[in-house]
């Protein structure tokens, strides 16, 4: 585990000329104790290496990197930014430079130059990877020498344990990742910019490719229910305090088989598709779901895709498997 402090980013230092071919992962990780070691062990097989950077941590997230460091060994490599980073959506990120050591945008890209191969892929630590949906987009990859100039897109199913204890998909937010998750090559212009709202991604415009549903998404069922590192207490007019305002209430959760009608493009959206990349993704994200998840239940989709040891962190129980059953049924009976 290394120890950063103060550090300026610049272009140079993602020596984009001289990576080797191959696949990096890196992560920012805030109090991510929750689901962080099921996030690094169920990708790092298909990786040559995951950049795992934590920052600003009060729970048991440095030790548990520190145990799958050494567990892991090379392939895993921590760093510890010291710098007190202001966060997404508040008046500091907002204010602060992104050469500063304490813009999320700097720590972002400080992540993304400790990776040392050519391919790189941002990862957050609550992704629980679908094995049989990474592996074929690696071997495409790594088959092609890397991603060729264009970003690979990938995104996630929102789950969420509703008040009553039932697990679904998230109805207000169901689908994580619109172009801002996925693969792409290192060039001395692939870095993070500044955004008054946030940190923005490199971006490939018509460039992006929607790649498949490659991860559940657990921000949702975190402690907190992931808002717990925007400092909304002092930031009450963030975009984020928004949306934990969804949840004062009793947040609907739904089916796969719901949520496939939900998403079904318009004849309008095809037609955009055909002239904008930003619709054309969510298109073919629709289209992908239903390849990708033939079930209508989510627990049944779970527990096929996801490795059992993994499944353990969702926390699947026979209830879930009941209520997905009930829930299918009873929409049938609508329709």
């Amino acid at each position: 585990m290394k120890v950063v402090s103060g550090h300026v980013f610049q272009a140079s230092d993602l020596n984009a000329a001289g990576r080797p071919p191959g696949l990096s992962a890196f992560m920012r990780i805030r109090n991510g104790a929750d689901f962080v070691e099921a996030t690094i062990r169920s990708h790092v097989g298909f990786f040559d290496e995951i950049v795992a950077v934590y920052n600003q941590c009060t729970d048991a997230t440095p030790a548990l990197l520190g145990r799958l460091e050494q567990a892991i060994g090379p392939k895993l490599r921590v760093f510890h930014y010291t710098d007190r980073v202001f966060p997404p959506g508040s008046s500091g990120h907002a204010a602060t430079p992104a050469t500063s050591p304490a813009s999320m945008v700097n720590y972002s890209n400080f992540a993304l130059a400790m990776t040392s191969r050519r391919t790189v892929a941002k990862l957050d630590d609550d992704h629980v990877a679908i094995p049989g949906a990474v592996a074929p987009v690696i071997s495409r990859l790594r088959e092609s020498g890397g991603a060729n100039g264009k970003m690979l897109c990938f995104s996630g199913i929102n789950l969420f344990r509703a008040p009553g204890g039932r697990l679904g998909i998230l109805a207000r937010d169901p689908i994580a990742g619109s172009g801002d998750h996925g693969f792409f090559d290192v060039s001395e212009s692939t870095f993070f910019t500044h955004d008054p709202r946030f940190e923005r991604a490199p971006r490939f415009r018509s460039k992006r490719m929607f790649c498949g549903f490659l991860y559940w998404h657990l921000k949702y069922m975190k402690v907190g229910l992931g808002f717990a590192n925007y400092e909304l207490e002092s930031n009450p007019r963030s975009r984020y305090a928004k949306r934990r305002a969804w949840f004062d209430g009793r947040p609907e959760v739904i089916e796969l088989g719901e949520l496939k009608r939900k998403v079904t493009p318009s004849h309008l959206a095809r037609a955009a598709a055909l002239v904008s990349a930003k619709e054309r993704i969510s298109v073919d994200r629709a289209a992908m779901l239903g390849i990708s998840f033939p079930e209508n239940s989510v627990a049944a989709a779970v527990r096929r895709t996801v490795a059992p040891e993994f499944v353990e962190f969702i926390g699947l129980s026979a209830d879930d498997a009941m209520a997905g059953r009930c829930a299918l049924e009873g929409s049938q009976r609508v329709s």
